[in-house]
């Protein structure tokens, strides 16, 4: 009997009923931290600079009516809000969102893009990667790279007048003029390219946005995968007129 009860002794003890349980590993970053919230950044910041670009491309459109028409237009960009604040305050607060967005999407897809590598860190014998997804894959990396830097470009060029013939001293409609001259043609051609980039993205975006929001079932699939691809024609569409027209002396 002693001997049961010494061997009962050294076995693991049991924890009372109500002993505190071992607190479950908490996820760092909250909300953000996760990739629900990672994909709800990359989708807002997705739609801002969607509504962007048609702003850009109405206002890039202008042109067509003339350098009176598209100075009016570059100045109202000055001028908005006035006389409530002062001269390029509001025009300054849209550039501050536009570049948090741009970041802030950046930093998203770059987040995703890490987590989906670690949770599958060994790599399978055999790829069976589909075209498709190293189409997509190759079109948001580098078609974002080029991006990037075509920005970087169009503000020196048309923005700030650096790189342009006609100077910071030259009108809105000059710089844009003298910018896609028939002289500087692998100007056009990067902005062609960078503009396709653009267009690719976004159709890859919008199709991820509508399959994210669990919108693309049997029924919607082939009209969504039309409305991504139609948004992103009409906006690549709209941008290339410029350039061309003022190649071909449509716009001079």
């Amino acid at each position: 009997m002693t001997a049961t009860i010494e061997r009962g002794a050294a076995t693991a003890p049991v924890k009372p009923s109500g002993s505190a349980k071992t607190p479950s590993p908490r996820r760092s970053g909250g909300f953000l931290g996760s990739s629900n919230g990672k994909k709800a950044v990359m989708a807002v910041t997705g739609a801002i600079l969607v509504l962007f670009l048609v702003g850009h491309m109405a206002g890039n459109l202008k042109s067509f009516f003339g350098a009176e028409a598209f100075n009016t237009y570059a100045e109202f960009l000055r001028t908005m809000g006035e006389p409530l604040v002062p001269r390029r305050v509001l025009l300054t607060l849209v550039e501050v969102v536009l570049f948090a967005s741009v970041v802030l999407h950046m930093w998203s897809a770059v987040s995703l893009a890490r987590r989906a590598n670690k949770a599958r860190p060994v790599k399978y014998a055999a790829k069976r990667k589909s075209q498709a997804s190293g189409y997509a894959t190759h079109v948001m990396r580098w078609g974002g790279l080029t991006i990037l830097l075509f920005v970087v470009w169009h503000l020196l060029d048309l923005t700030f007048g650096v790189v342009n013939p006609a100077g910071w001293d030259g009108t809105p409609y000059d710089r844009l003029v003298e910018g896609f001259a028939t002289s500087r043609w692998w100007v056009t051609a990067f902005y062609v390219l960078a503009v396709v980039m653009v267009g690719l993205h976004l159709r890859h975006g919008l199709w991820s946005a509508f399959q994210t929001l669990g919108l693309a079932g049997s029924r919607s699939y082939r009209p969504l995968k039309a409305v991504a691809a139609v948004v992103s024609a009409v906006l690549v569409l709209g941008f290339l007129a410029v350039p061309v027209a003022v190649m071909i002396g449509v716009v001079k």
